[in-house]
């Protein structure tokens, strides 16, 4: 047993209130270190009538380590506990102080879990866990009122740079909400909305107005209107990092300086405002001198921007913010950003953009979710880079399980591409067998996926500007048989449990192998996704337990005699199957 392995906090994502009744309790150990762990767990006052053991079972494992997982109602909110390991040699029990031979008697010494407070349970809404999003950069979607583009507009479908413009607006989602519906979204996610000089509008002029090339405000209440009424939630994207260089806050500190009543609204380090050797005298958006950064530790900025917060919540309908740079906001600014939306709508999402180790944000009092680019990365190394083997991405699979309490996990942002980044399709070299078993991994996962513009049709397209083309609406152009695709795998998800919420297992992933198959299930429910990332046929017989197997895209059924599912698969080919009734 390496004693050096194992790691327990009473707090963050080794214990947490998973509802009001309940505490979710992790450990962990060295891999395949253990046969069997427990929670030895009781009242504090009431220790004697109280204590029992609860078994532990393995939630996730990684290259090092194996996590355990258990789950404890105590009768009056309250939880003093240890941990029984046994590796099947030796049993030792944890404790606050340390590791004792002996069950221990004494309680005063154990993990203390003090009260399970409603206030400070993790609680991201409930319709975010089953949510298909859809990511949608408004100027390249679709043009629906030509009178409103700008003047220098450019016909639809030409090469995207980073100053032209193609007339995409709100009327155009509104005219093409039949097509989502078809595809089975039920979230959208837009790229700024408000006005601004540039087509990428994040360099906000006016945070309370869309922008006049999109529409209007009324335009926008119709569209989450209608989104409404289709079952489709609305997220608008809130840069309140920075603003842009015409913000008429920011105007004024160009002209007044220091005299400016605005002065204190942004970083500055020396006046007046100027740029010198490339780099200017006031803090900005990586460098970029038209993105001048907040000082939201102004009491008059914070005033400003949960006002814009608030407005949007509530004159227009819209169901949460998807915050922009939000790692470089301060973390009480963010607080009082979560009290203001959830004040309006207890309901709203609040996701924040964090490319990195985001469990800071995720403790209940800021966001409930962040982009998940860490499975993005991993699927990524996986399919397209090559850099994992199927133990390598199963191993970062667990520790992105492991890492976050289970309320947390559910409502992740799962997503492959985005306007930030190369196309799903392009990074797959336009290999679209490889692009499917990316997307089915990613739509059969833990946590929410976002599907970016036009990848269910086969859009291309390299970094910014080139991700960042006009969606194609001819059908002829369009990859019909991928959109039939992603209908298909959408709708499996949408109509299963197991693959929203279920638990995750690994049936197969070895080393220098590039096959691999896992399972999602419930008790009600089981899928088997299984993936063959070569270009070479793959022969798998799968341990699954006895029972009648139905592949879940064509209703076929596999029979697993002894247990086992033996099946070829072929070069970048995947299977679904779901275990009969």
């Amino acid at each position: 047993m390496l004693l050096e392995a194992i790691e327990h906090r009473p707090k963050i994502n080794w214990a947490s209130a998973l509802d009001k009744e309940t505490i979710e309790l992790r450990i962990r150990t060295k891999r395949s270190d253990m046969e069997s762990v427990e929670v030895y767990a009781g009242d504090k006052y009431d220790w004697g009538r109280t204590k029992r053991y609860i078994p532990m079972r393995k939630l996730a494992s990684d290259s090092l380590f194996d996590y355990w997982q258990a789950f404890a109602k105590p009768e009056y909110r309250r939880l003093r506990y240890a941990f029984a390991l046994d590796d099947g040699r030796v049993k030792l029990w944890m404790t606050e102080q340390g590791f004792e031979p002996e069950e221990p008697a004494d309680p005063n010494q154990f993990f203390d879990f003090p009260y399970l407070n409603p206030a400070d349970i993790f609680t991201p809404p409930a319709w975010v866990k089953d949510a298909i999003f859809y990511q949608i950069f408004p100027e390249r979607f679709a043009n629906g009122d030509p009178s409103i583009s700008p003047e220098n507009v450019e016909e639809w479908g030409g090469e995207p740079r980073t100053d032209n413009f193609f007339g995409g607006d709100l009327q155009g989602v509104i005219d093409h909400l039949d097509y989502l519906e078809e595809l089975g979204i039920t979230a959208i996610y837009f790229t700024p909305v408000f006005e601004a000089p540039t087509n990428h509008k994040y360099d906000t002029r006016d945070y309370l107005k869309v922008d006049p090339h999109f529409g209007t405000n009324e335009k926008l209440k119709e569209l989450v209107d209608r989104c409404h009424e289709r079952g489709i939630r609305v997220l608008l994207d809130a840069v309140f990092n920075h603003a842009g260089r015409t913000f008429p806050a920011f105007v004024d500190c160009l002209e007044k300086g220091e005299a400016s009543e605005y002065a204190d609204w942004f970083h500055v380090r020396e006046w007046p405002l100027d740029v010198k050797d490339g780099i200017p005298t006031y803090e900005t958006f990586a460098f970029e001198r038209n993105m001048p950064k907040f000082n939201t530790e102004n009491p008059e900025v914070q005033d400003y921007l949960l006002k814009v917060a608030r407005y949007w919540l509530e004159e227009v309908g819209i169901d949460g913010w998807r915050l922009d740079v939000a790692n470089e906001v301060d973390h009480r600014f963010w607080r009082k950003f979560r009290d203001t939306v959830k004040e309006v709508n207890s309901d709203a999402y609040i996701l924040g953009e964090v490319w990195h180790d985001s469990l800071m944000w995720l403790q209940g009092d800021q966001f409930d979710a962040v982009m998940n680019y860490p499975f993005t990365t991993a699927v990524l190394d996986f399919f397209v880079e090559q850099k994992l083997d199927a133990k390598g991405l199963t191993d970062a699979m667990g520790r992105l399980i492991a890492k976050f309490p289970t309320r947390v996990t559910e409502a992740a942002f799962n997503l492959l591409d985005s306007h930030d980044t190369p196309r799903l399709l392009t990074l797959c070299g336009d290999n679209k067998p490889l692009m499917k078993l990316a997307a089915l991994v990613q739509l059969t996962f833990v946590g929410v996926p976002c599907i970016y513009y036009g990848d269910e049709v086969g859009l291309t397209g390299e970094q910014d500007p080139g991700c960042r083309k006009c969606m194609e609406w001819d059908t002829d152009k369009q990859d019909r048989e991928l959109f039939d695709f992603y209908r298909t795998l959408i709708g499996m998800r949408r109509s299963s449990e197991a693959l929203r919420t279920g638990s995750f297992r690994v049936l197969l992933a070895e080393p220098n192998s590039s096959v691999l198959a896992y399972s999602r299930y419930t008790e009600q429910e089981e899928f088997i996704i299984m993936v063959n990332n070569t270009n070479r046929p793959a022969a798998l017989n799968l341990p699954v337990g006895t029972g009648v197997w139905i592949n879940a895209w064509d209703g076929s059924t596999a029979q697993a005699p002894q247990g086992i599912l033996g099946l070829e698969i072929e070069p970048y080919g995947f299977r679904v199957f779901k275990k009969a009734e």
